[in-house]
């Protein structure tokens, strides 16, 4: 290590990939809740009722208490991330 870490610079350089990841996985939950709603004549999306309510708790609902498999489905979306900030953080050290 040539001296200490320039944690902005790191931060910085970091912000833009993982701004990138984060549209990736918005795009992908965009896709899929369009793909469980139903199209309307106006162009508007109605929210199936089962899903509208399992959403509505899920949403009201802190991590700590949701179900392993709701955890789980949160973990994989971190799991996009980490790769990014483990070779970034390798890289600064």
């Amino acid at each position: 290590m040539d001296g200490p870490i320039n944690v902005d610079a790191l931060l910085s350089g970091l912000r833009e990939r993982l701004a990138e990841i984060e549209h990736e996985r918005w795009s992908h939950w965009q896709r899929y809740m369009h793909s469980k709603c139903q199209k309307q004549p106006d162009g508007s999306l109605m929210i199936p009722a089962e899903l509208a309510e399992r959403w509505e708790r899920q949403a009201s609902t802190e991590f700590a208490d949701l179900t392993d498999k709701e955890k789980d489905s949160d973990r994989e979306q971190v799991d996009r991330y980490l790769p990014t900030i483990m070779k970034a953080l390798k890289e600064a050290f």
